[in-house]
């Protein structure tokens, strides 16, 4: 007996491979891909469309209409600042443009705001309020009963918090680009109570922006307050050291004065006027001393001149004179014994007496003058000099501990200087801010006239993006949710195995009819797969090869009994084996009976020609898969397979064997043993790619070889990509194989 080949297991170079196959295997363009998911899917899109159209119009007409009320500020980069006076943050004025006002932006949208508007307008009780922007029925206490008691602090928090969420989601801050203006718009259903609230919101802002400016100062005022008494405490004490440390030096200030720098300066003290006064005293003193003595020496010719200038002495001069006026004119007539010429030279003789007297007088006073004078004089000078003499003593010692004077001044100085600074700008903080303002009210918000939604169109026109997006999105989902091969393109590239062929869906039709007819579109598809099977080999259609598939029902059956007869037509001699010992299916081909079969022999029954069926097909034969065995796959792990295999390619040119599925089940990967390898057979749209995968996987992993991928029952659509190549290349080999077979 002839030995059998080895399982041929060759990887299919390019030469060997048909041309047309890549071409069959060459992926739609991809905007047609998506035409054929939307295709596929076009009910449940026009579906999703549809109900989300409705939704928007129903949605739309349900609606309560909503007024929107438009207020505008302007913000200014730099405050008008009346009062001339830099506030706490005037040196902070090099801040970007962006962040100044991404800063305004965000206070606009504080809830701080929003709860000082709630407590302004005491929305927290307005029921209206509520109402106005679609919260009814908010609990079942107000925040004053109807008598007037008074609710809880927590009933009246929770209100004003929910009002001022309210108002934050209704309130809209637009910035106009290019420029320092804000829109503030307010939208609710009261066109009255939008129009409030769009302009109490401005003004609040502007409120608290005044606010904060005044507590920024506020902080600083109390920071100075506090910096002022404790340097108002250090200058108490400086100023008190310095005048004790005076006190006790015996240091007194004449005068003072401050100079540029704010620094008292001591012009004089007493001492120094003491020494100052004393030493011109002292000068004076001698000055009158050296006069008095200058006169004591001129005192003769003093005294003479003073003699004659004495009026006495004139006087007694002038009747001398007149008297020896007379005597002399009585000598020119008498004798000088004539008692009258006697008596004359007698009163002469007494004048002339008197008048030495009188200037003996004089002098002697006038001499007794100057030496007292010049004795006082002498004695006061030194009496001063001695006196000026101690001073200077007493003066460089103060001259000394006047150094020590100035430093306690000087602190004291200082102390004073930074107390009326610090002072200064409190009294500045105390009016720094209310002239500045860097807001101002461009537009009031009017009373709208007429709703700004709901927008029938808009609505509807969002209503079909979102239907559209869902469509897509639903596509997708059910798309990657169906994961099976929808076209021939997916083969090569998903699962890296090559693509034999597909085969259309007849649909109602019978396939063993079309079959029948070599002309049938089903034929010449079948035909493809034999001619792409031919170049899976080197030496062309392999003699043993198994048809499987991933799970029942996906054609495996029909393909293995459509090759079969293909190989049959072109004159080759072929068995079909059911391998399908639990659920056999080629004898209702071949309208015979399932009572022996392939499990019989496996069992142990070698004559497998008793076991063939006679063939109705001319060159095809059947070994129908026989009773159900207990146990298939024990059947199949022994080595029979391999020996009726052996066998039967003595006798036979090609063995087709119909493999149960892969999904859960040994059977198929033992018998790709016994072949050269397998025709794996996958339902379009059907089984999950991953299933696929995994079916394949087993086969790979018992080292099973895998010529390629049969996909069938392909839909119409399908057809002009991976179809209608595969048939133009089958029928044209059909003619030929038929002509063969002739």
């Amino acid at each position: 007996m002839l030995q059998p080949a080895p399982p041929v297991a060759l990887e299919v170079s390019t030469s060997q491979r048909d041309p047309y196959d890549g071409i069959a295997a060459m992926a739609p363009p991809l905007l047609l891909q998506y035409w054929e998911v939307v295709l596929r899917w076009k009910l449940i899109i026009i579906g999703i469309v549809l109900t989300a159209l409705v939704g928007g119009l129903v949605t739309t007409l349900l609606m309560t209409p909503q007024y929107a009320a438009k207020a505008r500020i302007a913000v200014s980069r730099e405050p008008q600042n009346f009062t001339k006076v830099e506030g706490v943050d005037a040196g902070r004025s090099g801040r970007g443009d962006l962040e100044f006002y991404q800063t305004q932006y965000s206070l606009l949208e504080a809830r701080s705001l929003a709860i000082r508007i709630v407590k302004e307008l005491r929305l927290a009780t307005d029921e209206g309020f509520f109402d106005a922007n679609g919260v009814s029925n908010f609990g079942n206490s107000a925040v004053f009963g109807s008598k007037g008691e008074a609710v809880s602090a927590g009933e009246r928090k929770r209100r004003e918090e929910l009002a001022a969420t309210l108002l934050l989601e209704n309130i809209e801050i637009r910035p106009i680009r290019g420029s320092a203006l804000i829109d503030v718009k307010y939208t609710s259903a009261s066109p009255q109570l939008s129009a409030k609230i769009a302009n109490s919101w401005i003004e609040q802002f502007i409120a608290s922006s005044m606010d904060r400016r005044f507590a920024q100062t506020s902080d600083a005022r109390k920071f100075l307050e506090n910096r002022l008494a404790d340097l108002r405490a250090r200058l108490e004490k400086s100023e008190r050291d310095a005048i004790t440390y005076a006190s006790e030096k015996g240091i007194v200030s004449i005068s003072k004065s401050e100079s540029e720098g704010g620094k008292t300066q001591v012009q004089q003290t007493l001492a120094a006027s003491d020494l100052e006064a004393l030493n011109n005293a002292l000068v004076e003193a001698t000055a009158e001393r050296i006069g008095a003595e200058s006169k004591a020496k001129q005192s003769a010719a003093g005294a003479a001149f003073e003699a004659m200038a004495n009026p006495a002495v004139t006087a007694l001069r002038q009747r001398r004179a007149e008297a020896a006026a007379e005597y002399a004119k009585l000598m020119v007539q008498f004798e000088p014994g004539y008692p009258a010429a006697r008596a004359l030279a007698e009163q002469i003789a007494v004048l002339d007496s008197s008048v030495a007297r009188e200037e003996s007088r004089i002098r002697t006073a006038k001499n007794a003058v100057q030496s007292s004078e010049y004795s006082a004089a002498l004695s006061r000078e030194r009496q001063l000099a001695s006196r000026v003499n101690e001073l200077k003593a007493r003066f460089d010692v103060q001259q000394r501990d006047n150094v020590q004077y100035t430093i306690y001044q000087r602190e004291a100085d200082n102390n004073r200087k930074l107390y009326d600074a610090i002072l200064q700008r409190y009294t500045e903080l105390g009016v720094a801010g209310v002239g500045a303002d860097n807001i101002a009210i461009v537009d009031l918000a009017e009373i709208p006239e007429g709703p700004s939604a709901p927008s029938l169109p808009l609505n509807l026109a969002l209503a079909l993006l979102v239907g559209l997006g869902l469509a897509a999105a639903t596509t997708l989902a059910l798309d990657q949710v169906d994961e099976g091969l929808r076209d021939p393109s997916q083969v090569s590239r998903l699962l890296q195995v090559p693509m034999l062929g597909s085969v259309p869906d007849v649909e109602d039709e019978d396939a063993l009819a079309l079959l029948g007819d070599a002309k049938s579109i089903l034929s010449e598809a079948y035909l493809s797969v034999r001619s792409n099977l031919a170049f899976s080999t080197d030496h062309g259609v392999p003699r043993a090869f198994m048809v499987t598939s991933t799970r029942p029902a996906e054609g495996k059956s029909t393909t293995s009994f459509a090759l079969a007869l293909i190989l049959s037509r072109t004159g080759k001699k072929v068995v079909i084996i059911d391998a399908d010992m639990r659920s056999p299916s080629i004898h209702k081909f071949f309208n015979t009976k399932n009572d022996m079969g392939l499990s019989n022999f496996l069992a142990g029954d070698n004559d497998w020609q008793r076991l063939m069926v006679a063939p109705q097909v001319k060159g095809l034969s059947l070994l129908t898969a026989g009773p159900t065995p207990p146990s298939a796959a024990e059947l199949l792990s022994s080595d029979r397979m391999v020996i009726l295999i052996r066998q039967l390619l003595e006798v036979y040119d090609h063995v087709v064997i119909d493999s149960p599925p892969i999904l859960g089940l040994a059977d198929a990967p033992l018998l790709s043993r016994a072949v050269e390898g397998c025709v794996f057979v996958a339902e379009a749209e059907g089984v999950a790619l991953r299933g696929i995968k995994g079916s394949l996987g087993r086969l790979q992993s018992v080292h099973a070889h895998v010529f390629g991928v049969v996909l069938t029952k392909l839909k119409n659509r399908h057809a002009g990509y991976g179809y209608g190549y595969g048939y133009g290349y089958g029928y044209g080999d059909s003619d030929g194989a038929a002509t063969a077979g002739k």
